[in-house]
């Protein structure tokens, strides 16, 4: 008879395998271990780098933790590890025809909210708005849905009398960008800090000498080395989950408190409100 070998059998989820296996650790898995069942909620949104970081390991070494809980990889570790988290969580059950998804909805897009509040610097805001508000011109740039965020905060620049200028097309952004004035701003946003275009337009602004701002949800990204000042938001961007509200609210936020920095700032700003407003007075029936 040949005989087999039977493979050990694994619990389920991510925080049942750790605490299965913690003892059996080595010193730098058991690291790891300890600041995932300690930080869950954090970690469900980092990379694999931050990870590292923030548990003063290698990369090297989160891999082989996911390796010996017999995961494939990283991102097979942080699906299981969301599950968890959503099961272990007070939140609205899943199913239950349209009053439950709006009670999930509600649920997440509150918590991305007070989260992104928390990220947030009164410092940084406060810095960002003395410069915006005695720029003569600010150019925004954003792909996709950041795009729409990007255009949006343009008007309620233009609205309080500060030039503003936004375009999705990325080369046409670029030859914008290269024309900023002396003294202007200009805005990147990415909620993950690592599209190529909005990268490139910041690290232009930057070569020529700009204030530059990125708003977005990854510490450790690109765009980052190209920013005078980040805007941080708490975009719940779940693996299982294609939503995309939290990066649309949370970032709308970041800039509405920037807003509410600028207008104290300048002096013709309600006028200026006014002044707008009738502008399109004749626009409404």
């Amino acid at each position: 008879m040949t005989q087999t070998t039977s493979q050990p059998s694994f619990p389920n989820g991510a925080l049942s395998r750790i605490r299965a296996q913690g003892a059996q650790l080595s010193p730098g898995l058991r690291r790891v271990a300890d600041h995932v069942l300690t930080s869950a909620d954090t970690v469900l949104h980092q990379t694999i780098t931050e990870l590292a970081s923030s548990a003063g390991v290698s990369e090297a070494t989160i891999t082989r933790l996911c390796r010996r809980l017999n995961f494939a990889g990283f991102h097979a570790f942080k699906l299981a590890l969301a599950a968890d988290v959503m099961t272990r969580d007070p939140v609205p059950p899943a199913g239950g025809g349209f009053q439950a998804q709006t009670a999930r909805l509600v649920h997440y897009t509150s918590q991305t909210l007070e989260n992104t509040v928390q990220l947030l610097d009164p410092e940084v805001i406060n810095r960002v708005a003395t410069q915006l508000a005695r720029a003569p011109r600010v150019d925004l740039t954003g792909q996709g849905n950041s795009g729409l965020l990007a255009q949006y905060f343009a008007n309620r620049l233009m609205r309080l009398g500060i030039t503003a200028i936004v375009s999705t097309d990325p080369h046409v952004a670029s030859v914008s960008i290269s024309t900023v004035p002396r003294g202007g701003v200009v805005i990147g946003l990415s909620s993950s800090g690592s599209t190529i275009d909005t990268v490139q337009h910041l690290q232009l602004a930057q070569k020529h000498g700009h204030y530059t701002v990125a708003i977005t949800h990854q510490a450790r990204s690109p765009i980052t080395r190209h920013a005078s000042d980040v805007l941080f938001t708490a975009a719940q961007e779940n693996p299982l989950s294609d939503s995309v509200l939290d990066t649309l609210i949370s970032q709308a936020l970041a800039l509405e408190l920037l807003y509410a920095a600028l207008l104290p700032k300048r002096p013709e700003a309600h006028a200026m409100l006014r002044v707008t407003a009738e502008s399109v007075v004749e626009k409404k029936y």
